[in-house]
């Protein structure tokens, strides 16, 4: 059988499973769901199994040591997917919730209604992980879905699929409802994306290469999780001690991940203050600034242990459109808070934006200008996550505007239709 052909059927019979899981009662859900945890922690070994055949054949390619670690699982891991699926049962399932329901002149009563999206294709990169938490995510949201990993995953992520599925099948859950695209052919992506009469959505999550390639190349719509540029700008009204704590920790606790500040912007008249102790702290911590002529002018006082001028350097227009996921800072000190929200308007990925103030007035401009799927007042930005939202699990963080935005959790994995009660009305006119 061809790639094509093959796919489109697979895909044939993952949307006629979605119409059994959009019908699914929360309990029949839930008890699944219970039984999915179970069995993960039962089957622990034969996925481990798996998951050292993808390492092994990570470490003959020379693949590197942060992506062997996403790679890897061992037990914790795998209790931690067990945790994720019994997290979701505990959240309220929202297909079936009346959003809104009103009364029109001629007596008809209009409901609109949470339903499910369909079928949904999520392709991803390394973590297997990923694997439990969105198959997880669309069958307690009534979503039947098609996974399509980085082939170096692909055994550890067709182990975890099959234990799961074979908890839902005791069940009476269709084959199809939730499906591992089984092949390393690299051209099965290309062939998913045009089956628009099939799948409803695609949800790319992982680098920016990937997530380009499947909007260059996707017939159906995507939710797109894009870069994560985001920004701390210190006010001239911040409390600086509150500022410091914030941009180490939105910078420092966990940089290689999207919600981490990739630049941080002060107010001309908080410079003097504020940079050298935060920039000093900085270094100490091991980060490289990137930073405007001023920066660098104060960076150049600090003390380096090592004696060198490393440790900082001029930014240039391209770093400040860099995600860099890493120890490295763009530092910028602008005129006002026109500035800095023109800057991050201009520069950034629309994904979480912070102002450090304690002037209401200057926080609510922030608010109301900056456009991003996330804005906080005196918080860091690594609080844009599912779990710290009290979402639960989530597929991404989307920085799209259509339809959902931040972080996708079971409510942004639901569309809406329009129930319509009538007792014989007719339109005249």
């Amino acid at each position: 059988m061809n790639l094509r052909k093959e796919l489109r059927d697979i895909s044939c019979r993952v949307k006629e499973s979605s119409r059994f899981l959009a019908g699914m009662s929360v309990s029949l859900k839930n008890k699944i769901l219970e039984e999915m945890a179970c069995a993960l922690e039962l089957n622990s070994g034969k996925i481990l199994a798996a998951n050292k055949l993808d390492l092994s054949s990570a470490k003959k390619s020379g693949l590197s040591r942060a992506f062997i670690d996403r790679l890897q699982l061992d037990q914790s891991r795998i209790l931690q997917m067990s945790v994720s699926l019994r997290e979701l049962i505990k959240l309220k399932d929202p297909v079936g919730d009346v959003i809104k329901a009103w009364k029109v002149p001629n007596g008809l009563w209009i409901h609109k209604v949470r339903v499910p999206l369909g079928v949904v294709a999520i392709i991803y990169e390394s973590r297997p992980n990923v694997t439990a938490d969105c198959i997880g995510l669309c069958f307690k949201s009534g979503n039947s879905v098609i996974l399509r990993g980085g082939s170096q995953a692909l055994r550890s992520n067709l182990a975890i699929a099959k234990v799961l599925f074979d908890a839902a099948r005791k069940h009476g859950v269709p084959e199809g409802a939730m499906h591992v695209v089984s092949t390393a052919d690299r051209r099965a992506v290309a062939e998913l994306l045009k089956l628009n009469e099939y799948i409803d959505v695609v949800i790319p999550r992982g680098g920016k290469g990937l997530i380009d390639t499947v909007v260059r190349l996707s017939r159906i719509p995507v939710i797109k999780h894009y870069q994560g540029i985001c920004h701390v700008y210190v006010d001239e009204w911040a409390d600086l001690n509150m500022a410091e704590k914030i941009c180490f920790n939105a910078k420092v606790q966990r940089p290689g991940v999207c919600n981490a500040m990739e630049t941080l912007l002060v107010h001309k008249d908080m410079a003097a203050r504020f940079l050298p102790l935060m920039l000093k702290r900085f270094k100490d911590a091991g980060v490289v600034i990137h930073g405007c002529p001023l920066t660098v002018r104060i960076a150049k006082r600090i003390k380096s242990s090592a004696g060198s001028s490393r440790w900082f350097r001029k930014a240039t227009e391209k770093d400040y459109r860099t995600e860099y996921l890493d120890l490295i800072l763009s530092v910028r000190v602008v005129e006002s808070l026109a500035q800095a929200i023109t800057h991050i308007n201009t520069y950034g990925s629309h994904h979480s934006d912070s102002i450090v103030s304690e002037h209401y007035e200057s926080t609510l401009t922030f608010l109301n200008q900056v456009d991003s799927a996330c804005v906080y007042v005196n918080a860091s930005t690594r609080f844009t996550d599912g779990g710290e939202f009290g979402m639960g699990a989530e597929i991404g963080i989307s920085t799209d505007k259509l339809h959902a935005r931040g972080p996708m959790a079971l409510e942004e994995l639901t569309s809406y239709k329009y129930m319509v009660f009538g007792n014989g009305q007719v339109r005249t006119s």
